[in-house]
């Protein structure tokens, strides 16, 4: 199946074949599109409490290090020597006022800036000659946080985050962050899925009833679809909250921004912001951060309840993700299957997003993968 094939507005479209979900060069063309060209989600700023706290992470395949300054201030380089390009860091930590090389001691201080390079010109010598340490401080990425959210853009060809971000701000412009504040992480660790299952899966209001009859009640006649730009979702509106049960039974919005940004409302005062770190073609990495806001404060006991509600959730959803995956193995997959053209439209303008990225990239490279 052509991927230009899937652009045409059809009412019943195709999804996206089974390579797009299980195919190493197609993964490798995403890393060098979808996750590198757009604002990609990569972490959470109450994690770099303090100056000197470092926190790697591995986006499109490429190592990254997001750093605490001196000034307060988190930003982000490759995290990679100018020396011979070892890997600087490869566990959360502080590391006081310097990043330091393990291989040959070469020293960087938290803006980047190379202070030592050791005997590098001689037994007696730090620098030899014609060497400007100023020219090889480390590499830096293109940052944004916003609110408690780190988002990079890797290659550096994004417009502005807010304009990027607009369409979601809009959907959110009543919510006061300033009142909302982190009460508990979820750590999923692996799933053997495709990072974009994960994404689609969560947008889309069609599984809710079936695949979460256990677990919320929110019946699918009360939900609806978002499509907006990069901001791509669902929601659903009760006229009988119950913020007591055991059960998810509220007002909710389930919100994405392109590629991998994912935040949901909950009323009257919850937050849920999941972080899907893509590491292969059918292997992704979950967390989630609870927020709750001011005036709605949760007791422990609380808290408790919300991380096993929301545990149980999102292991439903990786069940039914991880399925996906192994469907993608049939033959008949190759097809894509078929789309609600009511509940699945955001779903579908997802996957428009992904396939005019790497057909970008296609026509560039001069090459016709797939297209």
């Amino acid at each position: 199946m052509k991927l230009s094939s899937l652009l045409k507005n059809k009412t019943l479209a195709s999804g996206l074949p089974s390579f797009a979900y299980t195919d190493e060069e197609f993964w490798q063309m995403e890393c060098a599109t979808v996750l590198t060209d757009n604002w990609t989600f990569v972490g959470f700023a109450h994690e770099l409490n303090k100056p000197g706290d470092v926190l790697p992470v591995l986006i499109a395949g490429k190592p990254v290090l997001l750093v605490k300054n001196i000034k307060e201030d988190i930003v982000a380089f490759h995290n990679v020597c100018r020396h011979r390009c070892l890997k600087l860091v490869d566990q959360p930590k502080n590391v006081g006022k310097i990043i330091r090389c393990p291989y040959h001691s070469w020293a960087y201080d938290l803006d980047g800036k190379l202070c030592a390079s050791p005997l590098f010109g001689g037994t007696d010598k730090h620098q030899p000659p014609d060497f400007n340490p100023a020219d090889y401080g480390l590499e830096s990425v293109r940052i944004k946080v916003w609110h408690d959210w780190i988002f990079i853009n890797l290659n550096d060809i994004a417009p502005p985050f807010e304009e990027y971000a607009a369409p979601l701000m809009k959907q959110l412009n009543d919510i006061k962050f300033d009142k909302f504040y982190p009460v508990a992480t979820l750590e999923f660790e692996q799933i053997s899925t495709n990072w974009k299952f994960l994404i689609e899966n969560y947008i889309e209001p069609y599984h809710v009833q079936f695949v979460h009859d256990k677990t919320t009640n929110q019946p699918l006649k009360n939900h609806y679809t978002i499509v907006d730009g990069r901001c791509l979702g669902s929601g659903v509106d009760l006229s009988d909250e119950n913020t007591s049960s055991d059960k998810l039974s509220v007002s909710s919005k389930y919100l994405s921004l392109f590629p991998n940004f994912i935040l949901g409302t909950y009323f009257p005062g919850q937050l849920g912001v999941h972080l899907n770190q893509s590491l292969g073609p059918d292997c992704t990495s979950q967390k989630r951060v609870i927020y709750t806001s001011e005036g709605y404060e949760l007791t422990k006991v609380d808290i408790d309840n919300q991380k096993k509600l929301w545990w149980e959730v999102h292991k439903e959803d990786h069940e039914i993700c991880e399925r996906l995956q192994l469907g993608r193995a049939s033959p008949v997959s190759d097809k894509g299957g078929v789309l609600s053209p009511h509940w699945e439209k955001n779903v579908r303008e997802f996957q428009k997003l992904v396939i005019e990225s790497v057909m970008e990239y296609s026509k560039t490279q001069k090459e016709k993968i797939y297209v």
